[in-house]
């Protein structure tokens, strides 16, 4: 049995993981929840699972859970990013599942792959401000690293064999929805509201993420995140456009063959297989019917009606300190924008501000990351308050 702690329990991809966990109760076991602040979610989750560790990063929360679960004396119950660390490091767990978006999850997820364990993760902005030193992490301490997002573990299974052969890459292909504003003239972009935005076509996710989507941030920070994740030039990656989400990447090898994967909207097969791997489970969701698809599009991605995406792509390109700038500003201004504080086209102009404000860092230590980070948050939000 797979003893598993979860980082970012409370939310879909959390909820998701434990419903894998429900369905296939005889293989794994929960030793460790850990949430940003909702209380209400995560003390169900205790009294169901009863972990011997949880942990919530606002400390004024924790201290309101430990109130509730008096009753269960079998979990102990943290606050803050040691909380998180705690959770992440617990010796009982062989896996931790990395669910949380943002920077937050940067320091739990190193001190989770130097504590030895194997990472599950869909926090692609881990990738994007450190590549370099999770990369350095993964083979010092000889842990798995395997990605859950969609694209990036469909990737991920397309490369299964060939893990040794990026010479014979002649290119990725990740695949994008295009989002709610797929086929919107790019005038009318200035007047969306964030309800707009949320109206994913495909998939049902966090609000960070489907703002991402919406603005296609999210397939820019994929791009970064392919960069490292699979050791690949930044010129062997593309973008395509795929309205029904049914192939979720693909590989294109030098020999002119092209390895997709294929698949519901459900992001739990995903989930399961991370937690699997590299065995294969049955998992109770609708089957792929190509009958019923019975067609497939695809189109090229519009960059200028999508500015965000060249954004990512000259981050990638300077790296250093660049994407860490981006992903982290991008949580602001996406905040800002679900408050109504700024237009959904401000999106893009205030990162580009914000990027074209940092003196890059060539090669940062993770002080320096987390430095940078401050940085560009306190930038963001200095620019939307002019």
């Amino acid at each position: 049995m797979k003893h598993i702690a979860i980082l970012g329990s409370t939310g879909s991809i959390g909820k998701n993981t434990l419903s894998v966990v429900g369905t296939h109760a005889d293989e794994f076991k929960i030793v460790g929840l850990a949430a940003n602040r909702d209380v209400d979610t995560l003390e169900q989750q205790i009294r169901q699972y009863r972990p011997a560790l949880v942990a919530l990063n606002e400390p004024t929360a924790a201290s309101q859970l430990r109130e509730r679960i008096r009753d269960i004396n079998c979990t102990h119950v943290l606050a803050g990013t040691e909380g998180l660390q705690a959770v992440a490091t617990m010796p009982q767990a062989s896996q931790v599942l990395d669910g949380m978006g943002g920077s937050a999850g940067l320091l739990p997820t190193l001190a989770a792959i130097n504590a030895g364990k194997d990472i599950a993760f869909v926090n692609k902005e881990v990738m994007v401000m450190a590549g370099p030193l999770v990369n350095a992490a993964v083979q010092a301490n000889g842990v798995n690293l395997i990605p859950i997002d969609g694209e990036m573990s469909a990737i991920f299974q397309c490369l299964e064999g060939a893990r040794d052969q990026q010479a014979d890459i002649h290119r990725l292909l990740i695949t994008a929805s295009g989002g709610p504003f797929r086929t919107t003239p790019k005038e009318t972009l200035y007047s969306v509201t964030p309800q707009q935005a949320l109206r994913h076509p495909n998939w049902k996710m966090g609000q960070k993420i489907t703002i991402d989507s919406a603005t296609m941030m999210n397939k820019g920070l994929e791009v970064i995140e392919a960069k490292w994740l699979f050791d690949i030039e930044l010129s062997k990656i593309d973008i395509v456009v795929h309205p029904e989400s049914i192939v979720h990447s693909m590989v294109e090898w030098t020999d002119g063959s092209t390895l997709a994967q294929l698949g519901p909207t459900d992001m739990r097969i995903m989930i399961q297989y991370a937690l699997t791997y590299p065995r294969r489970l049955s998992i109770p969701v609708p089957r792929l019917d190509l009958m019923e698809a019975r067609t497939l599009h695809f189109e090229p991605v519009d960059f200028e009606k999508f500015p965000c995406l060249s954004l990512a792509y000259t981050a990638a390109e300077v790296g250093g300190t660049l994407p860490v700038v981006l992903s982290s500003a991008d949580e602001v201004v996406v905040e800002a924008f679900l408050d109504t504080c700024i237009g959904f086209m401000d999106i893009p102009a205030i990162l580009e501000r914000v990027m074209d404000a940092h003196e890059v860092i060539t090669d940062p230590t993770l002080p320096d990351i987390l430095e940078v980070d401050r940085w560009a948050k306190a930038t963001a939000h200095s620019i939307i308050k002019k």
